[in-house]
């Protein structure tokens, strides 16, 4: 047990207000948004909010081998679309990586953040930023980044310390709600097949169903709006369909988060010269062909597809050409 003392070393060092918004929050997010991501990402930005003004906000996740979904965006009052994009060396997204920890426009004076792809309002220059890493546990159980949290202002020097805390707390707090949800189904896919209900990953029969009962309750909300002649009730429902859209758009991201990224990281495990050897494997050439096509030895084409076949540890050559074909067809 920990003594008195380090217990409150280890206490958050936000200001009294601050701890009664946080406190309020963790009950809200405990007791309301623990299966709805929407809600949960919307509520954050509104508890921020309360703390500190702040223009843009966005959730992201890192997904295959350098894109980032954002699932949830917010811009001077206005939600923003779902997005993804790769993200390069130099911006926010390597930065939270390579050093894991958060992001602070002073650091760089803003370097990483611009360096990246512009979110929000691109016609305005954000002046400051705070950007947290969300972590989860990986299967040693260490701690793996797995996405980012980010409030900017358009005005320099609106985050203080106190803010900072609060949302590196928040951040934290909406990891711990994600990876839960995500440890559970995990442990429900070590169960023995044959249940019917184990979740797996993401086919197209999965994102056709879903994307049919998702806009069967938007349409409806659309026929319930459309006997409404007072126009607060019309304009009531109106909101329930944009919101009822907005939460669509962003569950399909998140579902895509669920997509087999194994051939597309496998084949970038591959140095340059083994890509171009493996993407003739997937068209059946055999080594010889190979060779020719690349006007190289057959002693080299053979020397790279070794390392192709160890590096990708499967069963022989013809389900390392299937491997393949899937990244290519992505």
């Amino acid at each position: 047990m920990p003594s008195d003392e380090s217990e409150t070393r280890a206490r958050l060092r936000v200001d009294a207000e601050t701890t009664q918004i946080l406190r309020e929050a963790f009950h809200k997010i405990d007791a309301q948004y623990r299966t709805d991501h929407y809600g949960l990402y919307a509520y954050a930005r509104a508890v921020m909010s309360k703390i500190v003004p702040l223009d843009h906000f966005y959730i992201g996740f890192f997904h295959g081998a350098n894109r980032v979904r954002y699932p949830y965006g917010y811009d001077s009052g206005l939600s923003t679309d779902p997005e993804s994009h790769s993200y390069g060396p130099h911006g926010q997204a390597a930065w939270l990586l390579k050093h894991r920890q958060t992001y602070r426009m002073q650091y760089d004076n803003g370097a990483a953040l611009h360096a990246g792809v512009a979110a929000g309002d691109t016609s305005r220059v954000s002046a400051d930023a705070v950007t947290t890493p969300l972590f989860r546990r990986g299967p040693g159980g260490e701690p793996v980044v797995f996405g980012m949290m980010s409030m900017q202002s358009y005005r320099p020097d609106t985050f203080d310390d106190n803010s900072v805390r609060a949302f590196e707390w928040l951040a934290d707090l909406v990891a711990r709600v994600l990876t839960k949800e995500a440890e559970d189904l995990a442990a429900l896919r070590r169960l023995p097949a044959g249940g019917g209900d184990t979740p797996q990953l993401v086919t197209a029969d999965h994102i056709v169903e879903f994307l049919s009962s998702r806009v069967a309750d938007v349409r409806q909300r659309a026929q319930d709006a459309l006997p409404l002649t007072d126009p607060d009730s019309l304009r009531e429902a109106l909101q329930r369909i944009v919101t009822g859209c907005r939460q669509l758009q962003a569950d399909l991201v998140e579902l895509t988060l669920n997509i087999d990224n194994g051939p597309e990281e496998r084949f970038r495990s591959l140095t340059a010269a083994e890509q171009g050897v493996a993407v003739l494997l997937a068209s059946d050439l055999p080594n010889d062909g190979i060779a020719r096509e690349l006007g190289v030895s057959l002693h080299t084409v053979k020397s790279h597809v070794r390392n192709i076949l160890a590096k990708y540890r499967m069963s022989g050559r013809a389900a390392v050409a299937e491997d393949v074909r899937k990244h290519l067809a992505r």
